[in-house]
């Protein structure tokens, strides 16, 4: 199945993700799981979403280099200004923990928008339960019309679910 019901182990490989990270990174930034793995009790796709946060736009190299080391490569925005990319580039023994846990990696300065939405929606439902059962119904009806599909799905939820996230996130920011 597409989407899978949480467990607790999301949260484990996020930390062993992040510490794996930290051996590299600069001290002056912040490691953040972001997306429906980040969420108790919200069903998901089993991808851990990571964002590292940088507060001096002068880091963004020295966190390019430092994630070089762990074979990471910088893949571009992909569309979404200010949210940089990162893929593996190979396997390795010193990686193992990077190469098991299928998670994607971003890279913000601190004030990106796209930031700051990850971190309202994602707190938002933390605190919600009816919007976090709203949503996770949204997401399971999304994965039967895409039959399971990845890509699909994507599609799918690019125009379905975007209304509903935006007005989510105008409700967070009232709230702030």
């Amino acid at each position: 199945m597409l989407i899978q019901e949480y467990t607790k182990k999301w949260e484990q490989d996020f930390e062993k993700i992040k510490e794996k990270l930290k051996t590299v990174l600069p001290p002056n930034i912040k490691i953040e799981h972001v997306g429906s793995t980040s969420v108790p009790n919200l069903a998901a796709k089993n991808i851990i979403d990571i964002d590292i946060i940088y507060f001096d736009t002068s880091s963004f190299e020295e966190i390019k280099i430092a994630l070089n080391k762990l074979n990471y490569f910088h893949n571009g925005n992909q569309g979404i200004k200010g949210r940089e990319v990162f893929k593996r580039r190979k396997q390795s023994n010193e990686t193992k923990i990077l190469d098991t846990i299928t998670h994607h990696l971003y890279v913000c300065a601190s004030e990106n928008e796209e930031l700051k939405r990850h971190l309202l929606f994602r707190d938002y439902l933390r605190k919600n339960i009816t919007t976090r059962l709203d949503y996770q119904n949204i997401k399971y009806n999304i994965a039967q019309k895409a039959n399971q599909d990845k890509k699909i799905y994507a599609e799918i939820k690019e125009k379905e679910a975007t209304h509903f996230i935006n007005s989510i996130i105008e409700i967070a920011k009232k709230q702030l």
